[in-house]
């Protein structure tokens, strides 16, 4: 039997992160993996030989800038390098491009529509003014609206000031926000069909919402209020897959003297007078701490690992009810060359970026309305990227990996269970959508791995493939995230933590539900704070 300071259960970046932060502050801390490599869903493997795939993240945008310079990443080999430009398929094969270049993205605009060539300015203005009052949230603990703690009611009073900061017409707007569907926030901007479908796109990816859903719109928000390299809401890939981001913490973390095992599954939370006290592995083995950090999602913690009979009334039925239904597929393909898009010239703007097959707003409702009826769509909504364009480490010389991101698949099928045979179909209609504006793609594939929910449950652990630990509803954010009263990184048995995704600020790799929960930890244990307790990076 082994004792540590602190058990972190789940070594993805979020785990990561929470234990570099322990380990710094001087604590003896072990993460425990189930898998035999780290990472969780930001992971870089060789599934195939020559290509390195991210599995299942696949971009980068909200790595908080705090704690990439605060764990020093770069040394540890982190480089991540924004997107140029993207293009945007429509239903008839229009095409829409982006570009990181202001003067030539409004001469594209204009292209389509002057008018919202003109509205664009005014809608990156807007969108902005939102994320940067929520960027100031990411890296603070929730308050209890409850508490009359004074923390609590200075973190509220800290919260007021900023949102009154916003003025009284624009705080209206924000509440409106907050309500509304992506496609109908975006019908206040623009009119043309194509860009409101490619701005809309945001809106979707990952959860179990249409873009004519109430609450779409901040899912939108989410996506852009990150930053890369200084960029504010850009999106950037990682140097070597996705992986390098887990890597890298995982080096900030050793550098300090934590401990990773894999191959280490947890099989259940030790709880004794109240008080989690350890885990007990799947292979029989007892770990003692004293403190216990689920790097789990809310549900998988509180109906997988732990003893119904351990927890408070109540917390079981919220974490049954809590909402994380899977919606999402990942289809990675290994290239024999670079496809060819009709239309689109082959240059370094386009290649270093994205290809959104977005087709129309109609389109990815459509797309919804197939997996509410529990099958995926027949014209999927397809992000993708080819990141060998620029990053020669990930496939061989002359050769290419494309990862596609798909909206929308059904954790459960209403045709029964999943099996090999559905999930190859589900593969193909991807391989058929992307093969309608490249073709002959399917000649150039050499190599296929198509994910669905099912299986990156059963891979990652992330309950019915959620990518984000649990839907971004208004009801699940902030201070009710996981759940009412427990927003604050302290679960209801004491001594044990949650630091994944099913914590404040949410889904993405951002390491900010890590980090938040190494402070509150050492806060109690009566440590010193190594943690930046605000993104200074928007001061």
């Amino acid at each position: 039997m082994n004792n540590y300071d602190a058990i972190i259960i789940g070594a993805g970046h979020n785990g990561l992160t929470n234990a570099a932060y322990l380990a710094k502050a001087g604590l003896n801390v072990v993460v425990l993996e189930k898998n035999d490599y780290i990472g969780g869903a930001s992971v870089s493997r060789e599934l195939h030989e020559g290509w390195i795939y991210s599995s299942c993240s696949y971009v980068c945008s909200m790595m908080r800038q705090a704690l990439h310079r605060d764990l020093d990443l770069g040394r540890h080999g982190l480089l991540l390098v924004p997107y140029l430009g993207t293009v945007n398929f429509g239903d008839a094969g229009e095409r829409l491009f982006t570009y990181h270049d202001e003067e030539a993205a409004h001469l594209e605009l204009k292209r389509h529509s002057p008018h919202d060539a003109d509205a664009m300015h005014r809608f990156q203005t807007d969108l902005t003014r939102y994320s940067q009052l929520i960027r100031k949230t990411l890296l603070r603990t929730p308050p209890d609206p409850t508490s009359f703690r004074p923390r609590d009611i200075r973190e509220l009073l800290y919260l007021a000031k900023q949102v009154w900061a916003l003025g009284e017409k624009e705080i209206y707007e924000y509440v409106r926000f907050f309500t509304m569907s992506a496609a109908e926030y975006l019908e206040d901007y623009f009119e043309n069909d194509m860009i409101k479908a490619a701005m809309a796109s945001p809106g979707i990816i990952g959860t179990a919402l249409g873009v004519y859903s109430p609450g779409s719109s901040y899912i939108l928000l989410h996506h852009v209020m990150g930053d890369v390299d200084g960029s504010i809401g850009a999106w950037g890939l990682a140097r070597g897959g996705m992986g390098a981001i887990s890597d890298a913490i995982a080096g900030a973390l050793q550098e300090h003297g934590g401990e990773i095992r894999t191959n280490a599954g947890v099989q259940q939370v030790l709880v004794e007078n109240r008080k989690a006290v350890g885990v007990v592995l799947e292979n029989g083995d007892e770990i003692r701490a004293r403190v216990v950090v689920s790097n789990l999602d809310a549900k998988r913690t509180f109906t997988r690992i732990m003893d119904k009979n351990d927890l408070p009334e109540g917390i079981y039925e919220k974490a049954c009810n809590f909402k994380i239904r899977g919606s999402s597929g990942k289809v990675n393909i290994a290239l024999s060359g670079m496809p060819k898009f009709t239309g689109v010239p082959g240059n370094r703007y386009i290649d270093r970026g994205g290809q959104g097959f977005t087709g129309s707003l109609e389109t990815m409702e459509r797309a919804y309305d197939c997996w509410k009826r529990g099958r995926w769509s027949d014209d999927p909504f397809v992000e993708s990227v080819i990141p060998s364009a620029w990053d020669p480490t990930v496939a061989p010389p002359g050769q290419h990996w494309m990862s596609n991101f798909v909206q929308y698949c059904p954790s459960d099928l209403a045709e029964g269970p999943w099996t090999a045979e559905k999930r190859d179909l589900f593969g193909q209609t991807v391989v058929d959508k992307i093969e309608r504006y490249s073709p002959g793609f399917k000649d150039l594939i050499v190599h296929m791995e198509v994910r669905t929910p099912h299986e990156i449950e059963q891979e990652i652990g992330l309950t019915e493939g959620n990518i984000f630990q649990g839907e971004l509803t208004i009801d699940q954010l902030f201070f009710n995230r996981p759940f009412p009263g427990y927003a604050q990184y302290r679960m209801p048995v004491k001594n044990l933590y949650m630091c994944g995704s099913s914590t404040h600020p949410g889904g993405g790799v951002s390491a900010a539900c890590g980090a938040n929960a190494a402070r509150e930890i050492l806060m109690d244990l009566r440590r010193p704070n190594t943690v930046p307790d605000d993104d200074f990076y928007d001061e």
